[in-house]
């Protein structure tokens, strides 16, 4: 059982770092400053994969919360830009509403 189980974490931490470097590439690439965030918000996420996956290969669970930490941070700050965006949307419409 153990093989298999590492055999599993082998392929997750591939396949992360798949994942990883097609972030990498559509951040430094990306077209737009949302192409950006949400390309950096999934490194965040990938990160907490990679964690999760290392506690698992290494049999200890503390760092669980140093994962959940991490996630708790990265929702956040999409949340925070996603509130950024939207006010400098309604900022460009009450701009516009002032030229007419």
């Amino acid at each position: 059982m153990d093989s298999v189980l590492s055999v599993a974490t082998n392929l997750s931490f591939v396949s992360l770092i798949f994942g990883l470097v097609f972030c990498l590439m559509r951040m430094v690439k990306g077209p737009t400053l949302a192409d950006r965030v949400v390309a950096l918000d999934l490194i965040a996420f990938l990160t907490i994969g990679f964690i999760g996956v290392y506690s698992i290969s290494s049999d200890e669970p503390a760092f669980l919360d140093i994962a959940i930490t991490l996630a708790l941070v990265a929702f956040l700050g999409t949340i925070a830009f996603a509130r950024w965006i939207m006010k400098s949307q309604l900022d460009k419409v009450v701009d516009s509403e002032d030229e007419l």
